[in-house]
């Protein structure tokens, strides 16, 4: 059969009679282009070849041989154009916007804000929408400067890493005209200031079914009042006093994993005080000079670091935690330090804090805490975390009991610094006085260990000499 088709097609004067010659044995498909035309034959009962290709060329003689693959021979002058699906459409003037990276422990997040307009000029990795997740908010950003085409989301949706939110255009081309319309500007408005023709206008009222007018009748004059509510029923306020908005991603984050430390933690809270009058001393004397050297303020917030550290090195349980049937001992220290924000609060970590000094202490919190209200702070910077100080007394709270940030073990809890009459040496006299808390895992931690913790932190930072003398 293989030669029968040869010698019929070498024998014709044209590819038509060839083509009508092979039909009643074969199965033909043609595939045409500028430059080329390929046609493929397809033998029914042959073992040896899939199918048949030849490359008629103009000018050429035709061609034909049993080849697997369907490749014929190609000319040397001949270019092949070679179709494929491109990413940027328009031979590369448009690029996507999509979803960077958002975590390790974070699949997806919600579009919170788009910040630019379709329309509007960006440049590279200008900022165009916000993603707010569990823990912090990501920017999506223009990976080419250029003008915004369209939005593919809209606020409120569920994006995961590599979700295309926006066509950028690099050359302006092509942007989609948005019509903007104050809110309060609608379309019926619009379309009522439009002139209509009296040819619409009868046509509108042939439309209208017609009703049939029907006397109304008075209405009597003996209708009932309305029953007045008795005294005992409660007097509710109208439902138009009321604002129903959707929790954010981050709060939600936070009641869920607040809810599961007490569900899952047999939490105690024990309480102490602590005289602040050395500790403030030292900071009213150094103030000046440890701005000078180091460029940064001396806080309170660095002693009460520099306590923990001390009490968690001599109490390791604190810094240990459970999982399943074991306990983890951790041989380092990462104090988380709990920030509140307008969106939420959010618990930045010090990394290996033991080997802070005080300088480095105060420049890293007020570097996460920045972060943290600006809403720039990663993920990495928030994760992981052997403790927790919580300072409430920033905002004036006087005492309370901190709950546990899981999978830690122990919180500390400072409050606000209140003048308060105290017995100092037989006399009475007025001390600045702080409450401090700590919220433990009973599972984990007896009493005795959480109150020698508490009571090193106290000692500490009455008499910060103590860390120099590492008594």
């Amino acid at each position: 059969m293989l030669g029968v088709l040869r010698r019929k097609v070498a024998s014709a004067s044209g590819l038509g009679k060839s083509m009508y010659a092979v039909r009643p044995a074969v199965s033909t498909s043609r595939i045409s282009s500028a430059a080329t035309e390929e046609i493929l034959l397809l033998p029914r009962q042959c073992g040896h070849a899939r199918h048949f290709s030849h490359l008629v060329l103009p000018g050429c003689s035709v061609n034909l041989r049993p080849e697997r693959g369907a490749v014929g021979n190609l000319h040397s002058s001949l270019s092949q154009q070679i179709c494929i699906r491109p990413f940027c459409s328009n031979s590369g003037d448009l690029v996507d916007a999509v979803v960077p990276y958002m975590g390790e422990s974070i699949s997806d997040g919600t579009l919170a804000k788009l910040l630019k307009n379709p329309g509007d000029r960006v440049e590279v990795d200008e900022p165009i929408a916000q993603i707010e997740t569990d823990k912090v908010t990501i920017d999506v950003t223009s990976p080419e400067a250029g003008v915004i085409q369209k939005f593919v989301a809209k606020e409120g949706d569920t994006v995961e890493p590599g979700f295309k939110v926006a066509i950028i255009s690099k050359s302006g081309e092509g942007v989609e005209s948005v019509d903007h319309v104050a809110p309060s500007e609608k379309p019926s408005e619009k379309e009522a200031l439009k002139p209509t023709s009296p040819i619409q206008e009868k046509k509108e009222e042939e439309m209208k079914p017609k009703v049939e007018t029907v006397p109304v009748k008075e209405k009597s004059k003996g209708t009932s009042p309305p029953p007045k509510r008795s005294a005992t029923e409660p007097q509710l306020p109208p439902k138009e006093r009321e604002r129903r908005v959707p929790m954010t991603r981050l709060r939600k984050r936070v009641a869920t994993r607040l809810k599961d430390s007490q569900n899952t933690f047999a939490l105690l809270t024990t309480f102490n005080e602590v005289d602040m009058t050395n500790l403030m001393k030292l900071r009213s004397e150094y103030k000046d000079t440890f701005v000078e050297k180091h460029g940064v303020k001396l806080g309170l917030m660095s002693g009460f670091v520099k306590a923990a550290v001390s009490a968690l090195q001599n109490q390791p349980i604190v810094n240990a935690v459970i999982d399943g049937d074991d306990i983890i001992y951790r041989d380092y220290v990462d104090i988380s330090i709990a920030v509140g924000t307008p969106k939420g609060l959010v618990v930045p970590v010090l990394r290996d804090v033991d080997r802070m000094n005080f300088a480095e202490i105060e420049k890293t919190i007020n570097e996460l805490a920045k972060k943290a209200t600006n809403g720039t702070i990663s993920i990495d910077e928030m994760a992981g975390g052997s403790f927790t100080i919580s300072n409430g007394g920033v905002y004036g709270s006087l005492l309370s009991t901190p709950i546990i940030n899981p999978p830690q073990s122990a919180i500390l809890g400072m409050h606000s610094i209140v003048n308060r009459p105290m017995v100092v040496g037989g006399d009475i006299v007025s001390r600045p006085m702080m409450y401090i808390a700590l919220t433990y895992d009973h599972r984990l931690i007896d009493g005795r260990e959480a109150v020698y913790f508490l009571r090193r932190i106290k000692d500490v930072v009455e008499d910060p000499r103590r860390l120099l003398l590492d008594v």
